[in-house]
């Protein structure tokens, strides 16, 4: 059995890169229904928390399918079979016990990457990884991975930003990422690549299916980290993917409230391989967190569309106020942002691969909702400046002139003066978070491989709530202004009327 089957679910029936599996009920459906039944003894339409560590055998090895809770439980497996459904993978694998999902859940995203590694990979293994990974991704591959015997080489994969094409010496975006693999290459070594678009921080994005098209080729596993995206707006397994693997804790679960990973995969071998260290490592979630997360995920779609409209409006204001009119802020990053001008053309390419990467079924109820991708579709310019929402990440870089004589960072004058946006790490709760990547969430990145990726202290990451969109902007409109101009300096812009917000807001 090869290590990429491209789509091909391995119990006989054919995933053919549609939106969901065996299962025909749509996304939303799925996560209020699959893996939820009512309690035979009871009737509770809730599932009943299952807190048991052991359970009763009629007989030496006769069971109902649970032995001991680290192996097995049923609240994960209900979150299992769910996570692999919404990723496309409804089939079961057979096993002597109960028929088990193609997904896993591990007590933490970070014990997530250990199990997939050490299933996966052994001494003189080769990796590629993706260069801007997530701090805690970075720090396994970079710091844990070797004492495996596990070699790794971070290489840049992204799509060229606007104004990067250049660099490429004429070469074609794939051709030169294509070229780039190629290079790093060890065969009969190299045995996975791993990747995660939009990137954290930065929101660079890959094309999954160009490095899939790569991935097939050599034989390699592609493993994608969808934790920024979520199944509604990207399904890796559908693109090409082995393996994606989700921080449950970041958008899945979206309360801020439980620490957990989820993976799934559409090759059973795989599967089988990375349950055994799942059992064997004991990295699994408390039945209660695995109920938590289950229930967080049946709003996911209402909260995802949210996060992204709430999204696309903050990163308008920012470009079209805060940047253009304002000055105030140097660079914005959001994939769905919409035209503008002055757009460079590569920036045009990036939203066209970032929208064709979102599900068909996802596609199409953002188009209900008024938001589209082709220009020709409406005769409204403003509406072709509209984007359309892709997850609720923004980045922004302030201002280096601040007007703070203390000689504090911008940064972290900003901070100070937000009253909604909470500064803390993580993401993708109900709630807006700020922070400062250089400093917080990707401080063990080394300095010389930040400042390479642009991650400076005045790059700022936002994680966009599900507030009201007007008073989220109105927060970072008073806060730029005050942290820029001064307290003195924004009353006199506010009493002058010429803060540029109301004409914002009400068109």
């Amino acid at each position: 059995m090869t290590a990429h089957q491209n789509g091909i679910v391995t119990n006989g029936k054919h995933n053919n890169g549609a939106d969901v599996g065996a299962n025909d009920d749509k996304l939303s459906t799925r996560l209020v229904h699959v893996g939820s039944k009512p309690d035979p003894s009871t009737g509770a339409v809730i599932t009943p928390i299952s807190l048991s560590t052991t359970y009763a055998q009629s007989e030496v090895g006769v069971h109902k399918g649970f032995e001991y809770s680290r192996s097995s439980n049923p609240n994960r497996l209900d979150l299992e079979t769910l996570i692999a459904s919404l990723e496309g993978v409804d089939d079961l694998i057979r096993t002597d016990g109960l028929p088990l999902p193609h997904g896993l859940a591990f007590s933490s995203g970070s014990a997530a990457i250990g199990g997939i590694i050490n299933a996966l990979l052994g001494k003189d293994d080769h990796l590629i990884s993706v260069a801007d990974v997530y701090g805690g991704t970075y720090r396994y591959l970079s710091q844990v991975a070797p004492q495996l015997g596990v070699v790794v080489t971070f290489l840049d994969m992204f799509l060229a930003q606007a104004g990067e094409a250049k660099k490429n010496g004429g070469v074609s975006d794939p051709e030169f990422i294509l070229s780039n693999l190629a290079s790093v290459l060890k065969p009969g070594k190299t045995k996975m690549i791993w990747i995660e678009t939009p990137s954290n921080p930065t929101l660079r994005l890959v094309d999954i299916r160009l490095i899939s098209s790569f991935a097939q080729k050599h034989d390699l596993i592609l493993a994608v980290d969808n934790t920024f995206m979520s199944p509604i707006y990207q399904q890796p397994i559908a693109l090409g993917a082995d393996i994606v693997i989700h921080s449950a804790t970041k958008y899945i679960n979206g309360h801020s409230d439980v620490i957990l990973g989820l993976v799934v995969s559409n090759n059973s071998e795989l599967v089988q391989k990375m349950r055994f260290v799942q059992n064997a490592h004991g990295a699994v979630p408390s039945a209660f967190d695995c109920w938590l997360v289950q229930r967080g995920l049946k709003t996911l779609e209402l909260r995802m569309f949210r996060h992204g409209t709430n999204a696309l409006q903050l990163a308008q204001y920012l470009r079209d106020v805060a940047q253009k009119k304002l000055g105030w802020v140097t660079h914005v990053g959001y994939l769905g942002l919409g035209n503008s001008d002055d757009e460079d053309p590569q920036s045009k390419l990036l939203r066209n691969v970032a929208w064709s990467q979102i599900p068909v079924e996802s596609q199409s109820k953002l188009i209900q909702m008024g938001f589209s991708n082709n220009e020709k579709s409406t005769t409204n310019e403003t509406s072709k400046r509209r984007g359309f929402p892709y997850s609720g990440m923004v980045i922004f870089k302030i201002s280096p002139q601040s007007f703070d004589s203390s000689n504090h960072h911008p940064s972290k004058v900003l901070f100070k003066k937000l009253r909604l946006f909470k500064l803390a790490e993580s993401l993708g709760g109900i709630e807006s978070l700020i922070e400062l990547p250089s400093q917080m969430t990707h401080a063990t990145v080394p300095v010389e491989s930040r400042n390479k990726l642009g991650i400076d202290d005045y790059l700022i990451r936002i994680s966009v709530g599900i507030e009201d969109p007007v008073d989220l902007i109105k927060d970072v409109h008073q806060a730029l202004g005050r942290t820029i101009l001064g307290e003195e300096g924004w009353k006199r812009l506010v009493k002058e009327g010429k803060d540029q917000l109301e004409s914002f807001i009400l068109s």
